[in-house]
């Protein structure tokens, strides 16, 4: 049987061009974790299903599921010092299919990433230029109809195209620069700005009248969605665990091959395991107190209106503009946390574009500035799908979704748990948990959740993402 053709002291591909510390691999792979889907994404959901009880079930998912598979990629990307495409061929020749998909997931969420980019980007520029108050407000039609404001934005294709690319400009500039002068440079600047930002919102907010009552709405279980007049009710709990699940997913940058690509780029003498669990703090933490900005504050200035807490994508976009229009200060508050938002989505779409540019360079043998001009002319090619498909091309649809919800559906819902059940049969079955064991004892004298590890990885990981997989099919979480 083939497994491991990659012994520790093959040549790595990336040598000479990886992260030039242990901080800097850190920051940069926080950054790719930290993104939209902890400040928007994160808080809906949280209080959607059930506050605390959401909470407990992500942070003990964290420290399992989540530390398991992001263990095993960071690892799979430093034994074998490779982009995806070339690694898990690397692992296993028969697997290789899997490095191709690794490949094709970030290459699509990337454009659409892109494109919501922009829309921050647009609200960004409208709080720090002063006009922040008219994204709160509706926008009369010719007809004499009231738009609201973000409806009216994305309906229009010129204005969204603008901001789109100059995203995908800011993307391509940091990582022409490469890896330590662009992506570990930026995320050494960028990441303590956002944690400065976040905490310094959050300190805010909680000075607001009223604010506790969201605090409490958010942060303690609320166990009465899961009893009816039948009783227990099994089947909530469910939709809880997989979308607690499915936000590990979004949240942690598990099967975009980010961390894979991100593994390459670590040096031998960094321990794996600690670099892992400050990531997750970082991640968690940032999604945390992104809750305990928006909630209250939504709280506060709706009455404790539950239904605009669980706007789900409108929360940002409708909902909050409204919230900081009301706020005091709420002009200020506002540029703050576009700008904040603004700092998430370019460090985890600079990953994505990272991962894709890896692997075109390694594939066709290409410079990084060819690879970045090939990437940049396929970003913005499927992007414009995106945005036409709110726009011009609004009657068309997949499957009945406009063209970013599918993009958003067929990556995260489908490719994305199907590549980490694959990784979790290659890595816990066929070539066994040794394989990543033994790069994480590389240059440590222990691995101490070495047995946490080995059953997550071959039987409790697999399970979970079976029930990513599904639930979709049967519920709308």
């Amino acid at each position: 049987m083939e497994t491991n053709e990659n012994k520790h002291e093959q040549k790595n591909t990336h040598e000479g061009a990886g992260f030039g510390s242990r901080i800097g691999f850190i920051l940069a792979a926080a950054g790719s974790a930290v993104g939209l889907g902890n400040i928007w994404r994160f808080p809906y959901l949280a209080a959607k299903y059930g506050g605390g009880l959401f909470l407990l079930i992500y942070l003990i998912l964290t420290v399992t599921f989540g530390f398991t598979l992001m263990l095993t990629e960071i690892a799979i990307g430093r034994r074998t010092g490779k982009s995806v495409i070339g690694a898990y061929k690397a692992v296993h020749k028969n697997f290789g299919f899997m490095g191709w998909a690794a490949a094709i997931i970030p290459a699509l969420i990337l454009p659409y990433y892109c494109v919501i980019g922009g829309w921050v980007l647009r609200y960004t520029t409208a709080f720090v230029t002063g006009a922040g108050a008219d994204t709160a407000h509706s926008i009369a039609s010719a007809a004499g109809e009231e738009t609201p404001f973000f409806v009216d934005f994305i309906s229009h294709s010129m204005e969204p195209t603008i901001f789109f690319v100059i995203f995908v400009v800011l993307n391509v500039v940091v990582i022409m620069l490469g890896v330590q002068k662009g992506i570990e440079l930026v995320s050494k600047f960028l990441m303590p700005v956002l944690v400065v930002l976040i905490v310094a919102i959050c300190i805010y907010t909680f000075t607001l009248e009223g604010a506790m009552d969201g605090v409490k709405y958010y942060l303690l279980p609320n166990f009465d969605s899961l009893i009816t007049e039948k009783g227990f009710d099994a089947g909530m709990l469910f939709k809880t665990f997989a979308a607690a699940t499915s936000q590990l997913f979004y949240s942690m940058s598990i099967a975009m091959g980010i961390l894979v690509t991100y593994g390459s780029y670590m040096r031998k003498q960094d321990s794996l395991e600690n670099s892992v669990r400050h990531i997750e703090f970082f991640d968690t933490g940032i999604a945390v107190i992104a809750g305990l900005i928006i909630v209250p504050a939504v709280f506060v200035f709706t009455g404790g209106d539950k239904a605009a807490v669980n706007a789900g994508p409108g929360l940002m976009f409708i909902t909050l503009p409204m919230v900081f229009e009301s706020m005091p200060g709420g002009q200020l508050v506002g540029a703050a946390f576009f700008v904040l938002v603004s700092l998430a989505a370019l460090t985890s779409s600079i990953s994505l574009m990272e991962t894709v540019v890896s692997a075109v360079m390694e594939k066709f043998r290409l410079t990084r500035i060819k690879s970045c001009i090939a990437v940049i002319i396929i970003t913005i090619a499927l992007g414009m799908l995106s945005v036409l498909g709110y726009s011009d091309w609004s009657e068309v649809t997949i499957f009945g979704m406009q063209f970013l919800d599918f993009f958003d559906f067929i990556t995260n819902s489908v490719m994305m748990p199907v590549l980490a059940f694959l990784t979790c049969v290659l890595i816990g079955w066929i070539v066994k948990t040794k394989y990543v064991e033994e790069e994480v004892l590389c240059g440590e004298k222990k691995f101490r959740a070495q047995l946490l590890y080995r059953i997550m990885i071959r039987f409790i990981c697999p399970v979970c993402m079976i029930m990513v997989l599904v639930t979709p099919f049967f519920t709308t979480l």
